[in-house]
């Protein structure tokens, strides 16, 4: 328990730091991953009609917002970088609304009513907020009874920052997926970026299915998502790519 309590003191971070560069890596729509294969995982999970409200925690600069417009449904895009809300503004009001906040203690505001949406999501954010359960919890508020949250984030199983990698057994003529560390919670320093670095919270899969169950949120759809054809890793070969996950979506609905 001792292990567990001092990962969850490592509360998340804005990106202010690295906001500029951040936008500027993944571009007005996104990066290619985002645009080839986790919008699209999101937007099957998240199954939106005409009319929908959707709250999209971790939004970053908004690159979600578009195609939630195109599906008719209606935008909310939260994040605690204030920088990156601003960018988001910018490019994208049009298609949503926007505001500062903390995915862990959303702030009292109009826009944020408890039971106000038919959606929420985590848009390769929820790796990227911490303590998890709270992050959940305040998902799981927002959304009215049979309302679904939907997840995509790198596989915890398989893409473990700094703890695993690819390997190639060359006497069987094989790549493999190397991981170093699953078990253990942690919370990973990244790349600094010009002025300031972000940091990866890394639990296995069970940490995901408990919050979800503790929020009253039942689990109603697992997807995982292999790597592109031809996009294939110096270190890796086809199949190994085809193999090991890339992304996992999660769908959870909540329990009337």
């Amino acid at each position: 328990m001792t292990k567990k309590r001092n990962f969850n003191r490592a509360r998340s971070q804005s990106w202010d730091a690295v906001a500029h560069w951040y936008a500027g890596w993944a571009g007005r729509d996104g990066s290619h991953y985002h645009r080839t294969l986790a919008v699209p995982l999101m937007l099957e999970l998240l199954a939106l009609k005409g009319g929908d409200h959707l709250a999209d925690l971790g939004c970053g600069h908004g690159i979600l917002a578009p195609s939630i417009a195109r599906a008719g449904a209606h935008y909310l895009g939260v994040d605690l970088s204030s920088r990156l809300i601003a960018e988001a503004r910018r490019n994208q009001a049009r298609h949503g609304r926007f505001l500062v906040g903390d995915a862990t203690a959303l702030p009292p505001h109009k826009l944020l009513a408890e039971a106000g949406f038919d959606a929420t999501s985590f848009l390769l954010s929820i790796q990227d907020i911490n303590p998890l359960d709270q992050a959940i919890a305040e998902a799981g508020r927002l959304l009215r009874p049979g309302g679904r949250l939907a997840i995509v984030m790198l596989h915890p199983c398989f893409r473990i920052p700094r703890q695993s990698g690819w390997g190639r057994d060359e006497g069987r003529g094989l790549t493999f997926r190397r991981v170093d560390s699953y078990l253990s919670r942690l919370a990973v320093p990244m790349q600094v970026h010009g002025a300031g670095s972000t940091r990866s919270y890394h639990r296995p899969l069970e940490d995901y299915v408990a919050a979800l169950g503790a929020a009253g949120l039942a689990i109603t759809a697992i997807r995982e998502v292999a790597d592109l054809p031809g996009k294939q890793d110096a270190r890796a070969d086809g199949r190994a790519m085809r193999e090991f996950p890339l992304f996992l979506g999660l769908r959870a609905d909540k329990l009337g």
